[in-house]
């Protein structure tokens, strides 16, 4: 039997169910993060307890303890007796009356749920998407239940033949981020990634090359990712590489795909 956790307690996946009134499935109201699970350790788990907290904040919605959350996930982990795979923690809101404003003290849904590995993405194509991110917004920083650009983009790119979409920002001068993924490019022997004012989420990935010396920040356009030496999507669970964006290929390179790689996951 594959087991969840729902708010305080191991369930039957199955068998989970929440209340028809809760704000997480009625508005969106609620955050989310989807971790790696490698050989029974969670990929940067702080970090993800870290942005979870960020967005928690932001909305106003109580959050369990890291230790509480920590504890919840050791024991799903254990209960499925599976040491590699994804899992996903969203918490809402929970229920409340009808309408926009939250009830004064809001009792959250806490969710936790694991899957089975998947075979690793081969190289992708992507769509430009008519879809923006804009920078400007907080919501843009944090990872909120309310996905609709990113899955109309990849709906998108889906129906016009490719992989994956990227999201330009607010005025379409620069490239935000792919539509589950950071975009990483080399240029000139540098990796580079598009910075947070141009709508970029705060990637746990994308950080944790940044704070090791691998990666910077720089503003980058279509034009210059088409000239890139490479480039790859990132996020918590895989790394891409981009084969090509629309019509105009991009080279690949091994060596770096490599170390990023062992970088990301090792």
């Amino acid at each position: 039997m594959i087991h969840a956790w729902l708010n305080d307690r191991l369930i039957a996946a199955g068998s989970a169910c929440i209340k028809s009134t809760d704000r997480g499935f009625l508005l969106g109201d609620g955050v989310f993060e989807t971790m790696r699970l490698q050989r029974g350790k969670i990929i940067r788990l702080e970090a993800h307890l870290a942005r979870l907290a960020d967005g928690a904040a932001l909305l106003q919605i109580p959050q369990p303890s890291d230790e509480s959350l920590s504890t919840s996930l050791e024991m799903l982990i254990e209960a499925n007796n599976q040491n590699s795979g994804s899992l996903r923690l969203t918490l809402s809101r929970g229920a409340g009356p009808r309408g926009l404003l939250p009830p004064a003290a809001p009792s959250p849904t806490l969710l936790i749920t694991q899957s089975a590995p998947v075979p690793p993405p081969g190289p992708c194509r992507l769509h430009v998407s008519r879809y923006r991110r804009d920078g400007a917004s907080p919501l843009s920083h944090i990872k909120h239940l309310n996905y609709l650009p990113q899955i109309l983009s990849r709906i998108e790119a889906h129906k016009a033949g490719y992989d994956d979409s990227l999201l330009l920002s607010a005025h379409g001068d620069y490239i935000a981020e792919a539509s589950a993924s950071s975009l990483i490019m080399l240029s000139k022997g540098q990796l580079l990634t598009p910075p947070l004012e141009d709508g970029a989420l705060a990637g746990t990935a994308r950080a944790a090359l940044i704070k090791a010396g691998l990666c910077r920040e720089a503003h980058l356009s279509l034009a210059a990712l088409c000239r890139a030496d490479a480039a790859w999507l990132i996020n918590s669970l895989s790394m891409r590489e981009v084969h090509a964006v629309e019509e105009i290929s991009l080279p690949r390179h091994d060596i770096w795909s490599r170390d990023l790689d062992h970088a990301l996951f090792e």
